[in-house]
């Protein structure tokens, strides 16, 4: 299953699929994550943001200590911010080379 487009998270006692381009932010929040999609839910799960990022697609990375973005749903990037719908994160400085790498390949 390595092309798949979602993936099932367990939350509240239930098992919810998730779609991976409908995810904008991920959040850190210690042995849980925060899962922010653009239709502007959350979910909270167990697992932490090392482990999930192993398991995410190629268009998913990691701009801060704290956060997992997904690449095709940041609306800008400017002074070290990232806009993702209403959302602002900082780039932290040993993410921001391999994140304006990531953008470059995706300019016309």
């Amino acid at each position: 299953m390595k092309n798949r487009t979602f993936a099932f998270i367990r939350t509240d006692k239930k098992l919810i699929k998730l779609f991976f381009k409908e995810i904008t932010i991920i959040k850190g929040l210690g042995n849980y994550v925060e899962v922010h999609t653009i239709d502007q839910k959350k979910y909270i799960y167990y697992k932490s943001l090392k482990d999930l990022i192993e398991s995410l697609p190629e268009e998913f990375m990691r701009v801060h200590h704290s956060y997992i973005v997904n690449l095709t749903n940041i609306d800008s990037f400017e002074d070290n911010q990232l806009v993702c719908g209403d959302m602002k994160i900082t780039v932290a400085k040993s993410y921001k080379e391999c994140l304006t790498n990531a953008l470059s390949q995706m300019m016309l």
